[in-house]
Formats: structure tokens, sequence, C-alpha cells
């Protein structure tokens, strides 16, 4: 057997690129190559690769104990837990830890939505991710994640999404009244089965493309939700934890959720954690109705301690929202002179560009092969759902300074100079 081999054995398909080592931002591959990682891996590095605090948190942890039943006290836990809700929104009291992943956590907001009110359906919208389980699936906003599968979720309810850049609506923003929020009473009204115990949603639509929905979307949002008694969750796994420049996400829009889930960057150089937020109507389930074996991780319970040691300082989350700020006015410079660019948006370091043919529509091939070609240049690049969508996406590690920024904006540019003529 050869000292290196190959990835015959691996089940997924992968690129042929070989990557070794990463420090910061930067990946590097075989061959010496270094990329700025602009996808954080899978959106979950939030302090890039082998951050020195949360390597030092988990060696510590390890010379104790890896791994314990969750049926027992644990100091690592005990202080997560406590964290997260002194963090939260004042209405979320309890965290859920026994989950060991970011589909499973949304998976168990749902459970504790439809055991707190008696209700079934699930309102997802348009374009959303939300997980990989078969449950979540079901409820994802996109058809080709649900078509292969012969057996789905019922009671899934698929709502148009705050896109103003292309409403599906056909409105303009700031003179629509916010349609995409009433429309959802004739969902309920006539989509429905009648029993909606919860809407999952994206405070920014992560997969979907990006889209931060206009000023006022969420307070009305809560307001329907609290007219029809319909549990509001907040989807904060891509947008938790500093990536929008605040701790959380809702933080942006002022609106308390009934639950909340994060993952991804909790884990701040790949730890893998993950923990539902929920207020005390959602609290009480057991955990024979949704745990999980290597949920509550002691040294994923440790690396996420050390994470928020680290994004919680001000001065942290200002960087974030000053890099943020600076792609954002560099992209949309760019913009004016590559018109393959039909808008920029995002909040912090949580930023989509929407690549559109002359006439306006979506420029998957293009997405796709500038996606590709971005390595030539120096940076990892994702795109939007799952590549059938039209929109980059730049979301390195939150400690990117403002130099790094640049040399992403300076290397972005060049890539479409060359590809995108």
């Amino acid at each position: 057997m050869s000292e290196i081999t190959g990835p015959e054995a691996v089940y997924y398909s992968v690129s042929d690129t070989r990557m070794v080592t990463g420090e910061g931002v930067y990946l590097y591959d075989s061959e010496g190559r270094g990329y700025i990682d602009c996808a954080s891996a899978t959106f979950n590095l939030s302090l890039g690769y082998r951050h020195p605090a949360v390597i030092k948190a988990m060696k510590d942890q390890a010379d104790e104990l890896i791994h314990v039943t969750s049926s027992f006290q644990t100091e690592a836990v005990n202080r997560l837990s406590q964290r997260l809700v002194d963090l939260a929104p004042k209405r979320l009291t309890k965290a859920h830890l026994k989950v060991s992943g970011g589909s499973v956590a949304n998976e168990g907001a749902v459970k504790m939505a439809q055991r707190a009110t008696g209700k079934r359906d699930v309102i997802t919208l348009f374009r959303s991710h939300v997980g990989q389980t078969m449950m979540m699936a079901s409820l994802s906003g996109n058809a080709f994640r649900r078509e292969p599968f012969a057996q789905l979720y019922p009671g899934g309810l698929q709502v148009p999404d705050p896109y103003c850049h292309r409403c599906f609506y056909g409105q303009q923003a700031g003179s629509c009244g916010l349609m995409c929020v009433d429309r959802i009473s004739d969902f309920l009204e006539f989509a429905s089965s009648g029993s909606v115990a919860a809407v999952l949603i994206e405070p920014i639509s992560g997969n979907g493309g990006n889209i931060v929905p206009p000023d006022g979307y969420f307070a009305k949002l809560r307001e329907l939700c609290d007219e029809h008694n319909i549990k509001m969750i907040f989807d904060e796994i891509q947008t938790g934890i500093g990536r929008t420049g605040r701790m959380f996400a809702a933080e942006h829009f002022g609106v308390e959720p009934d639950a909340m889930t994060v993952a991804k960057g909790l884990g701040g150089s790949g730890a893998q954690v993950a923990a539902i937020l929920a207020s005390d109507e959602l609290a009480g389930m057991p955990s024979h109705e949704h745990s999980f074996t290597y949920g509550a991780n002691l040294l994923s319970a440790a690396a996420a301690l050390a994470t928020l040691d680290v994004i919680d300082d001000p001065d942290f989350l200002a960087n974030v929202r000053a890099t943020g700020n600076h792609i954002l006015a560099r992209l949309e410079e760019m913009s004016r002179r590559h018109r393959c660019i039909s808008e920029v948006r995002g909040v912090g370091l949580m930023i989509g560009i929407e690549i559109s043919e002359p006439d306006g529509s979506p420029a998957v091939d293009l997405t796709n092969h500038l996606a590709h070609k971005a390595m030539e240049h120096g940076l990892i690049l994702r795109t939007s759902r799952y590549g059938f969508g039209n929109v980059l996406k730049i979301r390195p590690p939150l400690t990117l300074t403002m130099a790094e920024a640049d040399l992403i904006c300076d290397r972005f540019d060049a890539l479409l100079t060359e590809h995108a003529a």
C-alpha cells in the first residue's frame, strides 16, 4: 500500500486538490499553494484554521475527559449552556446541547414547537436550506432537494422569501407594504392543514443566496406568528456566533424568536457542536424524544467556550463589521465596472454577490465557472443552492484583517476581469 492513497473509497465526489494544512484565513494544498478561504470551510471555521485558543482548550479538555453521557453534569456543558443563554435574546432561557449538528438542532426545535402547540405544519421559505436530515430535506425550499426521495416528511409549507432583488410578487422594495409577510395569511388559510406549529427561518438566507430581508420584515412576521400562535424559530446556524458583526443576527432585526439554533461557527476552528436555545414555553421535551450520542461532547463544549471568549469582545465584533463594510464598498465599486454583478448584499462578513446575464436573468453557469476559476486566483468561493444558484458567497473567518480584506477584493477583481469580461 502506498503511503498516500487516493479517494477511491470516498463515497462522495471530491476535487483533485489535496489539502494539507491551514493557518488563520489560509488553506494550503499539497503543492504548497495557499488560498484565502472565503467559505470558512463549510462556513464553520469562524476563527479560521488552528486558532490557538480553541486548540489549547480542546487539548486541555482531552487531558481530563473527552466524552461522558449527558445523564451526568460536567463543567464544560454547564458553563456552555449558561454562556449561550446569557448571550441570547432574553426570551431564550434554556440551552439543549444534546444535538450533534445544525440539521438535528433545527429538527429538535421543530419538535419542541409541535409539542408545545399541539400543531403540525412548519413554514419555511423558498430557497431555504434548513438541513440534511429527512425532515429538514422535506422542509427545504428547493424542489431539487426533495425530488430524489419517495417518502417525505409531511406538513411542510414553503412560502416566498423576502427576495427584493427578484420579488416573487413583482413589487419594489419600500413600496410593497411587505406583501411577502401579508400573503402568508393566505397560505395559512388556503394551503396549510390549518394546524401550523412553527416558522423556521434564517435571519439572512445562507445557502439560498445571502438574501437580507428588508426593514420591518421580521417585526411584521413576529406579529403574524403571535396572532396565529405560531412559534418563530431562528435558524442561526450560518448567521450566528459573530458572522454578521453581532453575536446573533437576531440583534440586527430587533426581534426575539421562540427558539434559536446555532452550530457551525460555534466550534471556532472546526469542533462539531450545536445547540437549541429555547423559551420557557418550549422547554420540557424529554431527552428520549431528541438526543444524540455525540451531542454535548466535552471537547466540542470546550472549543465552543473558547470561541465565545474570543468573539464576545466589542472590538472583535467591531472589526467584523468594519472589514465587512469595507468589502461591501469595494464590491459596489466593482459592480459599476463588471456588469455581471447585479447586486451586492450582506451584513458583517456574510456577503453575497449576485451574478446575472445582460438581460438580468440568473447567470448560473457563469457563477459556477467563477467559483471554479477562483482557486487559480488564490480564493476559495462557494455558490448558492449547491450550484443551482447564481450568488457567490464571501464568508471568510471572522479573524480577517483589513489587509486580508483588500487582498480578497484585489483577487476577486482580477478573477472577474479575466473570466467575466
